[in-house]
């Protein structure tokens, strides 16, 4: 009866080995024409004119500057959004209060902001003419067109991240480790340490790989905040943009093939980390009932 059944059935849109071999030469040309040819025009493009013209763009000052700025942009934007990713999530998940669902919709803001509306938003809040403006100025505080201009336009484009990494898994975890932890006496930090972060560690860092890719491709909100002054406020996206316009192509594929280069880094460590955290999550199970924990959790 069941084999009857099966057999009258109708056959599903990728029951047909040709239908299976079109889509996946489909999908093949799509993401070589459109993902992989530009990767490769960019490192082609770089070395057009030899190695040579190559190492002297990268060691140029103005390419030097816009390197370092990136990365030190990074270096202060990922740990902040790290802890509030951290934060927000453990807010989110542990406890119960009015305007949860408030806080996810702030959270999300960003994804649904473009990024220059988000630049011009800081002008208008920090600038001379804005809500702070003033005050700074008169106290000599300088944001926009410097630092701390640009570190706040990447924090804000990047804060999402990591916390919509770990709410979805901390959510699914539950709270039972926890409040164990604290029936035993384990402080706040000691819970967090012990038992909370050991759980998190493969999406937070998942997380935080993505949130430092972003903050070190952001140009949008960038563009907007630092006054695009070259050797002084330009971020590596930037500093590419003005040697394009500069007639300087070559220049600006080394450039980018410094950023694409990251891009790389970031693909292979994302897939790195979701295969780890997948290891981690199947061993219990094949294990068995016995490895289970205590807390009764698989």
């Amino acid at each position: 009866m069941a084999a009857a059944r099966a057999s009258t059935r109708p056959p599903r849109v990728g029951d047909s080995p040709s239908v299976r071999r079109a889509l996946i030469g489909v999908v093949l040309v799509v993401g070589a024409l459109f993902i992989l040819a530009p990767l490769v025009v960019i490192f082609v493009q770089a070395f057009s004119q030899g190695f040579g013209v190559f190492a002297a763009t990268l060691a140029h000052p103005d390419t030097r500057h816009a390197i370092l700025l990136t990365v030190l942009t990074a270096a202060l934007a990922v740990p902040v959004n790290t802890a509030f990713g951290i934060a927000a999530a453990w807010a989110i998940t542990k406890f119960d209060f009015r305007g949860k669902r408030f806080l996810l919709v702030v959270i999300e803001v960003p994804f649904s902001v473009s990024p220059i509306v988000a630049g011009v938003a800081y002008l208008f809040v920090y600038g001379l003419q804005g809500l702070f403006g003033p005050a700074l100025e008169a106290a000599d505080v300088k944001i926009l067109f410097a630092l701390p201009g640009i570190v706040l336009a990447s924090m804000f484009v990047t804060a999402p991240f990591v916390a919509r990494e770990l709410i979805p898994l901390m959510q699914a975890q539950g709270r039972d480790l926890e409040e164990a932890a604290t029936s035993l006496g384990a402080s706040g930090w000691r819970t967090f340490w012990s038992v909370t972060l050991p759980n998190i560690r493969w999406a937070l860092l998942y997380g935080v790989v993505l949130c430092n890719a972003r903050v070190m491709g952001e140009f949008g909100a960038v563009s907007v905040v630092s006054g695009n002054i070259r050797g002084q406020t330009n971020t590596l996206p930037l500093h590419i943009e003005l040697l394009y316009h500069d007639y300087q192509t070559v220049g600006a594929f080394a450039a980018a093939s410094v950023l694409t280069v990251l891009a790389v880094f970031t693909i292979v460590a994302k897939a790195l980390l979701e295969r780890q955290g997948a290891g981690r999550a199947r061993r219990p199970s094949l294990a068995g009932p016995a490895a289970k924990p205590a807390g009764g959790k698989a």
